[in-house]
């Protein structure tokens, strides 16, 4: 039966332990066996250089020379040899004549003897000294050979001095036990490092293995790619090192364009993301610009181990915002217009409670009369001057919201809008006179005057639309007119404030408008907004 196993991978630290650890343990020991077979030669090389030397000395000595004449060599040579061996170490020190027999050997039993190797020829034939391995009668060695001339230059013998291999190969040992323990110490060092190395490396990538970073990052890169937010990223050196699908959309750039490593401020230099990095403080909800798009943008910094490592922006259109936001304020505008319209029904509720219950049907009867003529007025009078249904909503909201507030809010009788509006156009106005109906309303309520008032009129006639917001309230001051239509800029107090009339003015722009502050007749500003007509009209508008 087969039976399939899976074994659980290596855990990083332990992989890199192993193959670090078995590097350094494989360099260290292959460097050891060569440097100790080098350093094996050079010993080898130096002993047989010795022999040779000595062997050479041996046979330039007068005595040794000259007792090749006496009837008996051996007398002469052997009290020498013997005392040369001493001195110099040998292991032997072994003069022959001209047919190798013994005249001086270690052991003196052996003298007479021929000398054995077969390694003298060179000597002996061609008068040169060098180092040979041979095995003699004591054992394998490393000789020096060198030849003796008589005072006629004839070679008459030659000396072998030889140092046995076995002794030769304890000393080696013995000389370079050292080195090995220094190696198995430096193997012993390298292996501790990889511990260090691997413990430091799983730290820096957060105690994740392989795999997990792996998928990790697969993730990573699928969900920044999907999302719709823009999302910019930098390093220290505030170089961009990650940019979605999303943000160079917003930046115009090609799917595959390559912008990484370049500096943020080449491809958005109002990013503010040094400023993140410098501070290290995160931004949220901040308006800017990016090319021609509105946006949000939050920025964070990216802290590790209590310093700042880099920077992230994210930004989203405000376009949607602003859609939320209309939304928003419609479902507001209704929950108001109903909050006022009870509060208001619920007061003559009472009223024509109390007159039934004092008997007085006629008089409760004509209050019922007198509400319901004045509402259809009101609704009849916004149906008549605004086609448009989004704006006539927005008109009666805002017409409620100031009752409420105890504002006088007033059309202009002579107002139209009769000019059918595109989607985005409806947006347009929306946007417009709701933020300037709301400045005008606070406005009026900071005036002096017992009754605060607004008026508004528009018309459609010509190309263009022309929107007049008035009212009674202080005004605005000469020297703030420069920057009233600045984004950020207010004299309200609070947070989220000095987006209004930046946008409108932003919003007359972009469909061939304008935006202007006048003196009005009422005392305060006099708000003046132009759109083009062709802007904001729907399509079979525009082609008629």
């Amino acid at each position: 039966m087969n039976i399939n196993r899976s074994y659980p991978p290596l855990r990083f630290r332990t992989q890199v332990l192993l193959l670090v650890g078995t590097l350094v343990a494989a360099t260290l020991l292959v460097q050891g066996t060569y440097l100790h077979h080098r350093q094996g030669q050079i010993i080898t090389e130096q002993i047989g250089l010795r022999a040779m030397n000595v062997a050479q000395t041996v046979a330039q000595i007068p005595a040794i020379v000259e007792a090749f004449d006496t009837p008996e060599p051996a007398a002469i040579i052997q009290p020498l040899a013997e005392q040369i061996r001493i001195e110099t170490g040998a292991r032997y020190v072994v003069v022959g004549n001209s047919a190798g027999i013994r005249y001086s050997h270690p052991l003196p039993e052996r003298l007479g003897l021929p000398m054995v190797g077969g390694d003298n020829e060179r000597a002996l034939l061609g008068g040169e000294a060098y180092i040979s391995e041979a095995e003699g009668s004591l054992g394998e060695a490393i000789r020096g050979k060198a030849p003796i001339f008589n005072a006629a230059g004839d070679i008459v013998g030659l000396v072998s001095v030889g140092f046995m291999l076995e002794k030769v190969d304890y000393d080696i040992d013995n000389y370079l036990a050292l080195g090995w323990i220094l190696v198995g110490l430096m193997v012993l060092l390298g292996l501790a490092g990889a511990a260090w190395l691997a413990q430091h490396l799983k730290r820096v990538i957060l105690g994740l293995e392989p795999h997990e970073i792996a998928r990790l990052v697969m993730e990573k890169d699928a969900i920044l790619q999907s999302i719709h937010e823009g999302i910019v990223a930098i390093n220290r050196e505030g170089r961009i090192t990650l940019l979605n699908q999303a943000a160079r959309r917003f930046l115009d750039l090609p799917p595959d364009g390559d912008a990484l490593g370049l500096p943020v401020q080449e491809l958005v230099p109002n990013s503010r993301l040094r400023e993140v990095l410098s501070s290290g403080e995160r931004q949220f909800d901040q308006e800017m610009w990016i090319g021609e798009h509105p946006v949000v943008v939050n920025r964070v910094p990216i802290i590790h181990e209590g310093r700042v490592e880099g920077a992230v922006a994210t930004f989203r259109s405000r376009q949607e915002i602003r859609d939320l936001s209309l939304a928003l304020n419609a479902v507001n505008r209704d929950m108001d217009a109903l909050r006022v319209q009870a509060h208001e029904f619920s007061n003559k509720l009472y009223t024509i409670s109390g007159l039934l219950q004092l008997d007085k049907p006629q008089q409760a009867l004509a209050l019922i009369n007198q509400e319901t003529a004045r509402e259809q007025a009101q609704l009849a009078t916004v149906l008549e001057q605004v086609a448009d249904p989004l704006v006539g909503g927005i008109l009666l909201g805002k017409l409620a919201d100031a009752a409420e507030k105890g504002v006088q809010l007033d059309i202009v009788e002579h107002s139209a809008l009769h000019t059918p509006l595109s989607p985005s156009g409806q947006e347009v106005l929306l946007s417009v006179l709701g933020n300037l109906l709301n400045n005008a309303v606070d406005a009026a309520l900071q005036g002096t005057d017992s009754v605060p008032r607004v008026r508004l009129f528009f018309t459609d006639l010509g190309a263009q639309l022309l929107f007049e917001v008035e009212d009674n309230g202080p005004g605005v001051d000469p020297g703030l007119l420069a920057q009233i239509f600045q984004d950020g800029f207010t004299t309200k107090q609070g947070k989220h404030r000095g987006i209004g009339l930046a946008l409108v003015r932003r919003l007359c722009l972009e469909h061939d408008g304008d935006v202007s502050l006048e003196d009005g007749d009422l005392g305060g500003a006099c708000f003046i907004v132009t759109l083009a007509k062709n802007r904001v009209a729907r399509q079979e508008e525009k082609a008629g």
